[in-house]
């Protein structure tokens, strides 16, 4: 079983989605791409979170997508 990407608790951030076991919402990582800037730069920011899960976040969000337009 895949463990979870991504986490929304009111104890954490206000539920606010974030990477699991982390702070670091997963809107920070969109911002940095969004903004031209690289997963190296991303994770060099926020070394709680591991190029693992923006990896797998990344598949995910990619998966969703793809099926979405099918």
């Amino acid at each position: 079983m895949k463990s979870k990407i991504i986490s929304a608790s009111p104890d954490v951030m206000g539920g606010t989605p974030v990477f699991t076991g982390t702070r670091v919402p997963v809107q920070t990582l969109l911002d940095y791409l969004e903004g031209g800037q690289s997963i190296d730069d991303f994770l060099e920011g926020f070394p709680t979170v591991t190029r693992e899960q923006v990896i797998a976040f990344l598949e995910e969000a990619k998966e969703q997508i793809v099926a979405s337009v099918k």
